[in-house]
């Protein structure tokens, strides 16, 4: 058979989306997932997400790295499928309500502009040299004085599968704080194994890391540049962590066509 997929990028991260609403695309199909994403031999992702009827929701988003496996919560997606359930007319409003692999998301899509509320962060490990913490995804932050001539990939693969982080694997971040121009940010992500343009939630991951450092750009948000273009995280900062954390930015269709499955 024959489906219809949607080509789509929020700052260079890129997603296939497919409408499964009638449910004919099994989740199970991880091989599938990988080919579609396959840059050579596919159409070429960072990741594949599945819209999904869920009762009491807009949708619920189903989200696959680009090695087929099914991944915990991505921001970037997030904010696709948002912007695209509101093309569909899924979401009649400005305001959209679904349920992802970590929970209850919330969105405000304003335009090609969408802000999608991102988990509350109760805890940031810091082990000196790096934090971690978990913004629905689990992320390693790391401050670099010159990220652009850092290997992100050799880097970001070492610690990746280093003995601490192997078994689950984790996102690997180097963020620079500049005197001049806002904190700029690279991202390697498991799954993908490889550094992409741009990681939602290690934007998120290393905003509150820095706004608990006291380098954020604002009190109450922090933008960032990453590689494909600038991100902004709102949030609340209180003795328990961080509350109301919102991930705002572009969400843009590339290109809608036809695939055999």
């Amino acid at each position: 058979m024959k489906t219809t997929f949607y080509k789509y990028q929020g700052t260079g991260n890129d997603f296939v989306i497919i409408d499964n609403r009638d449910g004919k695309l099994k989740e199970n199909r991880h091989k599938l997932w990988a080919q579609l994403c396959d840059r050579r031999f596919g159409i070429g992702a960072d990741g594949l997400m599945l819209l999904q009827n869920k009762k009491g929701y807009d949708f619920e988003m189903v989200y696959f790295n680009s090695d087929g496996n099914e991944s915990s919560m991505c921001g970037n997606g997030g904010r696709c499928i948002a912007h695209f359930a509101k093309k569909l007319g899924i979401v009649k409003g400005n305001k959209a309500r679904f349920i992802a692999i970590d929970g209850e998301h919330e969105a405000i899509i304003k335009g090609d502009v969408v802000k999608l509320k991102m988990k509350d962060v109760r805890t940031i490990t810091d082990r000196k040299t790096y934090c971690t913490l978990n913004t629905g995804s689990p992320h390693y932050v790391a401050f670099s004085d010159d990220v652009m001539h850092t290997n992100i990939v050799e880097k970001g693969r070492a610690i990746r599968n280093s003995a601490a982080f192997k078994k689950e694997g984790i996102n690997v971040n180097f963020v620079e704080v500049r005197k001049k121009g806002i904190p700029l940010l690279r991202t390697y992500e498991r799954g993908v194994e490889d550094e992409t343009l741009s990681c939602g939630t290690g934007t998120v991951a290393a905003a509150l890391v820095l706004a608990a450092k006291n380098h954020s750009t604002a009190k109450d948000h922090c933008e960032l540049q990453v590689m494909g273009g600038k991100l902004k995280v709102w949030f609340n900062k209180t003795k328990n962590g961080f509350k109301d954390v919102w991930l705002e930015g572009p969400a843009t269709m590339v290109y809608t066509g036809k695939v055999k499955i």
